[in-house]
């Protein structure tokens, strides 16, 4: 059962690098959270348009917290 714990873990640690990754690539925000809805959707994660810009809103301020 712990090994679940550090899979999911590293998973999760995965995702945020991945969408960190996007959210900084020099595209228009607009294709950048396309990409973003689309990585999640693979993974099983749906999200409608707030819900995705929520999380982009949580994400860049985590960002900027941690400059």
């Amino acid at each position: 059962m712990k090994n679940l714990g550090v899979l999911a873990a590293f998973l999760g640690g995965a995702a945020l690098g991945a969408a960190l990754g996007i959210l900084f690539a020099p595209e228009k925000g607009e294709d950048t959270r396309a990409k973003i809805a689309e990585l999640l959707r693979k993974k099983g994660i749906k999200l409608n348009r707030e819900e995705m810009d929520d999380l982009v809103d949580q994400i860049a301020s985590e960002v900027k917290g941690n400059e």
